[in-house]
């Protein structure tokens, strides 16, 4: 007898429409990470606190570029764009004992002018730009330095920094000078956080109480020199670690 073989039946195909709807299924999204929760701000106690500290432990801060009168100052501070305060020092000790005046500046030259602060990044422009202040404050202010913002901000190679510093060293404003230090720690501990320098400016000077402002922009430029470095920051020796927002600190 033949032996029947049967046929397995074909498995039914799936719908046109299940396959569809298969191909269209949404894949699972990945949610985004929660933003970590914004840091309360300062209350003024705290501010005032954090500053009373500061006051304690250095009465009179000091800036640390040297100088002889507002005008060595104005250049200093112009030398100092992207340079540390011991290198411009260095240079402007030797400068300075012949040159601290604008009269002497412009008598001295420009070429050799290069040559004292050849040690200092972008000597050539700085050069050009002291001669050319120096020029100005002759041809405009009779020679010194003026007092408004504005008016030292005309001056080649001086920025809003600059005039800030000037003021406030030089004729005792209450004015807030924002480097790379003063950023960093408005920034880090909450005080006063902001995008640009110009932003922490306003910042500082709207949350810090007028008794401390002269004094200020140097306790906040030193404890960033110092304490509050860019990296490995010295929390357990911070003198405001307590109050600080940063929520790395390894305190």
């Amino acid at each position: 007898m033949a032996k029947i073989i049967r046929k397995a039946k074909p498995k039914p195909a799936k719908s046109a429409a299940k396959k569809a709807v298969k191909a269209i299924k949404p894949r699972p999204v990945n949610k985004p990470a929660k933003k970590a929760p914004e840091p309360k701000p300062w209350t003024a106690a705290e501010v005032y606190e954090a500053f009373s500290r500061f006051r304690k432990a250095n009465p009179e801060p000091k800036g640390e570029l040297e100088h002889l009168n507002p005008y060595t100052l104005l250049v200093a501070v112009v030398l100092s764009a992207q340079a540390t305060d011991a290198g411009v020092n260095k240079a402007t000790r030797v400068l300075f004992a012949v040159a601290d005046t604008p009269e002497k500046m412009l008598e001295l030259g420009e070429e050799k002018v290069r040559d004292y602060i050849k040690t200092i990044g972008l000597y050539r422009n700085k050069a050009k730009n002291v001669i050319a202040l120096s020029e100005k404050l002759l041809r405009e202010f009779g020679g010194e330095v003026p007092r408004t913002r504005a008016e030292i901000e005309s001056l080649p190679g001086a920025g809003r920094k600059t005039a800030n510093v000037v003021l406030n060293m030089a004729f005792g404003e209450h004015t807030m000078a924002v480097d790379t230090h003063v950023f960093r720690v408005g920034n880090r501990t909450g005080l006063a956080p902001g995008k640009t320098p110009l932003e922490v400016e306003l910042g500082l000077e709207k949350v810090i109480p007028a008794e401390f402002m002269l004094h200020a922009h140097h306790w906040l430029i030193l404890h960033g020199r110092y304490t509050c470095l860019a990296r490995s920051p010295r929390c357990e020796v911070c003198l405001i670690n307590d109050l600080c927002r940063w929520p790395e600190k390894t305190v």
